[in-house]
């Protein structure tokens, strides 16, 4: 008996000491207009669902992958595990939730509402008890949810299981969104991207997200060392569940995938200004002169830059790319004597891995000081 327990003693301490060595990666998009950019993944899976690890393992994942907030999501209506598993609603939610105290994760109470097309499947965020949602129709469910004070978002509405010839918005869609019942839509959902659902968003007015959608560790799924999962970039407030809670509600986020933002201008362009530096000392830029320009980029994002129109009285390159965590010199050449009276200069690009519809990119104005 002795033995056993120095052996659980020895095992407790090597799992603590290698706890305490993990390395949290730091994901580098800035902060902007004073709210707080949060990365989130609001669509998560455990064993209480169809997920394959237990809900703290989904809470050190978020940890060391850097996000700020995550959503347990599990089925209200799918357990595969429950001849094995067997507890109500909530208990994911409740083992996790200890965890994220501890590695300063915002955890979100949450749950999916499973239902076949229309209206599929819909994600219920910060509610108070998921055992209620356990409903016969699925408006009484979502109703509930809502009552709850619930943020409430389609999942996967591309998903080819469920919408397998052209992804449609339904009339059902409709209802939920006059009768307060739909506030967001996954633009992005695993490894998939619904154009769709981002046009639907700009026309509607709906929040967008991107998420894991995760049942395997995650590790699996991605390699964590060249890419990341789908993020949902928040900017709120502050860094806590009611600030997050509020810009869900306010529309403040963009959807980060891969090398790939998609969101509103109006988030977009001072993402990109707060991600790059230019140097302010006055290039003197002459007819028939040449300068350059010194760009740094301390973001995690390459940025891809074309230009879009010629430029008033100098030259500028076509491309331009600003690779992350990296300085990029570009050259500048005068051809015309107007330049020299020039206090600046303006060059346009579309970025073109930065998205606000799905056929157009943002448009940026680089002013670079010339006297």
């Amino acid at each position: 008996m002795l033995l056993n327990r120095l052996s659980l003693l020895f095992i407790a301490f090597f799992i603590t000491l290698s706890l305490n060595a993990q390395q949290r990666k730091e994901i580098q998009i800035p902060d902007i207009l004073g709210y707080k950019t949060l990365k989130c993944d609001f669509h998560i899976h455990t064993v209480f669902s169809d997920g394959l690890v237990w809900p703290t393992v989904r809470v050190q994942e978020a940890w060391l992958e850097g996000l700020d907030a995550i959503a347990i999501t599990d089925h209200i209506e799918y357990h595969p595990h429950s001849s094995d598993i067997t507890a109500d609603h909530n208990r994911s939610y409740e083992i996790a939730e200890p965890a994220a105290d501890r590695s300063g994760i915002i955890l979100v109470r949450g749950a999916e509402i499973t239902r076949s097309m229309p209206p599929g499947h819909l994600n219920v965020l910060f509610i108070k008890n998921a055992n209620l949602l356990e409903r016969e129709d699925v408006i009484d469910a979502l109703k509930e949810a809502r009552d709850q004070g619930a943020f409430i978002f389609w999942n996967h509405p591309g998903w080819k299981k469920q919408q397998p010839d052209s992804t449609l918005w339904w009339k059902e869609h409709t209802y939920l969104l006059k009768n307060n019942l739909l506030h967001g839509i996954e633009i992005y959902n695993s490894e998939e991207f619904y154009p769709e659902a981002l046009t639907w968003a700009n026309e509607k007015n709906l929040t967008i997200l991107g998420n894991s959608d995760i049942h395997a560790p995650i590790q699996i799924k991605y390699d964590l060392n060249d890419t990341h999962r789908p993020i949902t970039l928040v900017f709120a407030k502050e860094k806590n569940k009611s600030s997050l809670k509020e810009a869900l509600f306010d529309r403040r986020t963009a959807v980060y995938v891969e090398n790939t933002l998609y969101g509103k201008a109006d988030f977009l362009e001072p993402l990109f200004f707060a991600s790059i530096h230019i140097n302010t000392s006055p290039v003197q830029l002459k007819n028939q002169g040449v300068a350059s320009i010194l760009i740094t980029n301390t973001s995690d994002l390459d940025f891809e830059l074309e230009l879009v129109q010629p430029a008033v009285g100098f030259g500028c390159p076509e491309t331009i790319f600003l690779e992350a965590h990296h300085s990029t010199l570009v050259e500048l050449t005068g051809n015309s004597e107007e330049v020299g009276q020039m206090k600046t200069l303006k060059m346009y690009y579309s970025v073109k891995n930065l998205f606000t519809a799905p056929d157009e990119n943002l448009i940026v104005t680089l002013d670079i000081n010339n006297l």
